[in-house]
């Protein structure tokens, strides 16, 4: 009897041991995720505005053809979905792209938009709470959790990006070497 209870005590204090590690684990491994989405989110930064500086000022309203957004308003876009996303998602609050700033055409005001929304996103990121990480929120694609959000938020503004260097080098500007890790 004494044996028996003595094993039960063994198993309850093996598996509380296997939980706490578990545990430790998954903060680990959202910290790690959580501070890579900051590294690359300040790169992101300095990347988007590498490339945005390119484009010479008489170009921003470069379209390749009729369908699709400027040179400027693809910028613009990216800023205005990375505020909204972050503030609907990750944090409560307004999108620091007002409806102003949605209405910019010239080089210089583009580039502070992008700067100050990036400055923002890093913000939001940088006061995240680790245990965010799995809520979920509704979105209108479906459920998501923050997790997921931020990983939206990555691969909205590369898949942007990514057409505006093709912009760049319609006119004839090679691009900026990439910096995104």
């Amino acid at each position: 009897m004494q044996q028996k209870r003595m094993i039960k005590k063994l198993t309850s204090l093996v598996s509380g041991l296997l939980v706490l590690i578990a545990s430790a684990t998954a903060q680990t491994t959202d910290r790690l995720f959580l501070e890579a989405a900051i590294t690359k989110m300040r790169h992101s930064k300095e990347y988007t505005l590498n490339v945005a500086r390119l484009m010479p000022d008489e170009k921003f309203d470069f379209r390749p053809t009729s369908g699709e957004m400027t040179f400027g308003e693809q910028l613009i876009h990216i800023s205005s979905n990375l505020g909204w996303l972050s503030s609907a998602y990750l944090r409560v609050g307004e999108n620091p792209v007002s409806s102003a700033a949605k209405k910019a055409t010239k080089k210089e005001e583009i580039i502070q938009v992008v700067t100050s929304t990036y400055e923002y996103v890093l913000e939001v990121l940088e006061k995240f709470e680790l245990a965010q990480l799995q809520d979920t929120v509704s979105f209108f694609a479906g459920p998501m959790n923050k997790l997921q959000i931020i990983n939206l938020i990555n691969d909205h503004q590369t898949h942007h990006r990514g057409q505006l260097l093709v912009y760049l080098r319609l006119n004839g500007i090679k691009p900026p070497d990439y910096v995104g890790w």
